[in-house]
C-alpha cells in the first residue's frame, strides 16, 4: 500500500533540487557573462591603448606607451644596431625627434642630426650647452672630474694644458716612437702569423689592443702588453672595458633603477664597482711608482714625456702639485678618448676598403708613387715621413669619408639650462 504523504514529500524535494540547480546555473551564467564583459572591456582598453600609441608614431617617430613612453622601442632597438635604428628614425623625422622616456625616469631628450642644430649646439652657443649634472652624475664613478665630464673653467683649464703638451716636440716624438714600435714589432707579426697559418682574426679586437697599448704608453708611460703573441687577456684592459660598458649602460637605464642597483650592489652596478676597483689599483700603482722615480731622477737623466709625468711636474692654481685623484682622472679620460675612437675608425675604414676594392687600388697606387719618388737607399723600411704623409691626399679623403659615414663618437650629450636656448 502506497503512502500518499511520502510521495508528496519526495516530489516536493525533487522540485526543490531542480529549482536549486536552475538557480545555480543561472547564477553561473551571470558570473560568466560578467567575466566576459570585464574581459571585453580590458581587451577594448588594450586595443585603444595600442592604436593610440601607434598613432603617436606619426607625430613622434616612435610609439608612445602609457607610463613607459618610448622605452619598449628603445629596448628593441638595443637588440639590433642601435645607431642605424636611431638614424632611421631621424631620417623619417627630418633630422630631429623628441624621445619620451618612462614617467619615472630622466630619459626625456631631443635627438638631432640636423647640421644647423649641431652648429648651434657645438659652436654658436657652445657655452650654454654644457654636459650638465645628469651626464656628470652618470659617468663620475669611472671618469671622475676628467675632461670628458668636466664643464666650464675646469674643462677649459684641462683642455688648454693638454693641448699645449700635445703639440710639444717631446710628446709628438713619444707618440711616433711608441706607434712605430707597436706596428712593426707587434701588429705586423700578428697579422703575418694569421696569414701564414690561414687563421681568421677579429680585426677590431686586434686594433683595439693596438690603440690601448699605444694610449697607455702615452698616458701612463707603461706598456700593458695587450698586443703580444697569443693576444693575452690583460687585467687592467679587461677592467677598463667592463667599466666602460657598464657606464654606457646607465644612459639607457632609468636613473632611479641604476642608483638602486648600485646601492644594493646588483647586476651591472656590481660589475662596474669591481671593474673600477681594478682600474684604480692599476692607476694608483703607476702614480706611486712614477713619483718615486721622479724623486730619484737626476737632471741629466732622460726625462719621460708621457701625460702623467707632464701633469706631475705642473702645479694647480694654489701652486701645489695635482692630487693623485686628479692625475688618475686625467689619464683615464685620455685612455678613453684615444682607445675606442682610433680603433673603431680603423675598423670601419678597413671594412669599407674590403667593400670597395677600387678605393683600395687607388690608395696603393698613391703609396707606391710616393715610394718610387724616394732615393734607392730609402726604400726600406716602410716608415713614412711627415712630409710624405701630407702628400697622401686620396688616403686622407678616404679616411675622412669613413669617419663621415661611421663616426667614432656617433652620439654626444648636451644639456640646456637657459630658457629658449
Amino acid at each position: 500500500m502506497i503512502n500518499p504523504s511520502n510521495n508528496l514529500t519526495s516530489s516536493s524535494s525533487d522540485d526543490n533540487v531542480v529549482a536549486g540547480n536552475a538557480q545555480n546555473f543561472g547564477f553561473r551564467q551571470m558570473l560568466l557573462l560578467q567575466h566576459f564583459q570585464i574581459l571585453e572591456l580590458i581587451l577594448a582598453f588594450f586595443v585603444f591603448i595600442v592604436i593610440h600609441s601607434l598613432r603617436q608614431k606619426r607625430r613622434y617617430g616612435l610609439p608612445v606607451w602609457p607610463f613607459l613612453g618610448m622605452l619598449p622601442s628603445l629596448v628593441a632597438g638595443l637588440q639590433s644596431d642601435m645607431y642605424e635604428w636611431i638614424s632611421d628614425i631621424l631620417c623619417r623625422q627630418n633630422g630631429t625627434f623628441k624621445f619620451l622616456g618612462p614617467w619615472f625616469s630622466s630619459l626625456n631628450c631631443v635627438v638631432t642630426a640636423d647640421p644647423r642644430n649641431l652648429e648651434h649646439l657645438l659652436k654658436t652657443k657652445f657655452t650654454i650647452f654644457p654636459k650638465g649634472p645628469y651626464f656628470r652624475d652618470t659617468v663620475r664613478d669611472l671618469l671622475g672630474d676628467g675632461i670628458f665630464s668636466a664643464d666650464d673653467e675646469t674643462w677649459q683649464k684641462q683642455r688648454k694644458t693638454a693641448s699645449i703638451e700635445f703639440h710639444s716636440a717631446k710628446f709628438r716624438q713619444l707618440t711616433t716612437e711608441s706607434l712605430l714600435e707597436l706596428v712593426h714589432a707587434r701588429l705586423l707579426p700578428v697579422l703575418e702569423n694569421a696569414v701564414n697559418k690561414s687563421m681568421s682574426i677579429d680585426l677590431q679586437d686586434v686594433l683595439l689592443r693596438l690603440t690601448f697599448d699605444n694610449v697607455c704608453m702615452i698616458a701612463f708611460g707603461v706598456d700593458p702588453g695587450c698586443l703580444r703573441p697569443g693576444l693575452p687577456e690583460i687585467p687592467f684592459a679587461k677592467a677598463f672595458e667592463d667599466a666602460t660598458e657598464a657606464t654606457v649602460l646607465r644612459f639607457v637605464t632609468p636613473t632611479c633603477v641604476w642608483k638602486t642597483m648600485r646601492y644594493l650592489d646588483l647586476g651591472a652596478e656590481k660589475k662596474l664597482k669591481k671593474s673600477i676597483k681594478g682600474v684604480d689599483e692599476f692607476a694608483d700603482e703607476v702614480i706611486r711608482t712614477r713619483k718615486k722615480e721622479l724623486s730619484l731622477q737626476s737632471e741629466d737623466k732622460k726625462q719621460r714625456s708621457d701625460l702623467l709625468t707632464i701633469f706631475m711636474r705642473l702645479k694647480d692654481e694654489q701652486g701645489k702639485p695635482f692630487s693623485d685623484k686628479f692625475l688618475r682622472d686625467i689619464c683615464v679620460n685620455f685612455i678613453l678618448a684615444g682607445r675606442d675612437t682610433s680603433s673603431v675608425a680603423l675598423s670601419w675604414f678597413f671594412w669599407l676598403l674590403e667593400k670597395n676594392p677600387m678605393v683600395e687600388e687607388k690608395i696603393l697606387e698613391e703609396i707606391c708613387r710616393i715610394l718610387n719618388e724616394r732615393e734607392s737607399e730609402m726604400k726600406n723600411p716602410l716608415v713614412f715621413k711627415p712630409e710624405e704623409i701630407k702628400k697622401m691626399d686620396y688616403l686622407q679623403a678616404a679616411l675622412s669619408e669613413a669617419l663621415r659615414l661611421y663616426p667614432s663618437v656617433p652620439v654626444d650629450h648636451k644639456e640646456s639650462h637657459v630658457k629658449g636656448a
